[in-house]
């Protein structure tokens, strides 16, 4: 068996171990379910969030639109629910 040591703040540690407890589970063995997920997967075994939620693209994607919509590109006219979800039903 081999052994990591990594660094994190209290504050995180306390909280997993918190989540980690109330469904059945230690950090240790968590840790290894995630190692292990990367290497079936090859890759990193979730969506990577930013703190608003989102995934780094749609964060971009968002920010992106804003500034356009600030300079009057792509803008659409004010709609209301029904007619914002017919267009964006539209788009698919």
């Amino acid at each position: 068996m081999s052994h990591i040591q990594i660094r994190i703040d209290e504050k995180t540690k306390k909280d997993a171990q918190k989540v980690l407890e109330e469904i059945g589970l230690d950090l240790s063995s968590a840790i290894k379910i995630y190692l292990k997920q990367i290497v079936l997967l090859k890759r990193i075994p979730m969506k990577l969030l930013t703190k608003n939620g989102l995934t780094e693209k749609q964060e971009k994607a968002i920010l992106k639109a804003s500034e356009e919509a600030k300079k009057g590109i792509n803008v659409t006219k004010a709609m209301n629910e029904k007619e914002a979800l017919e267009y964006l039903n539209s788009l698919k």
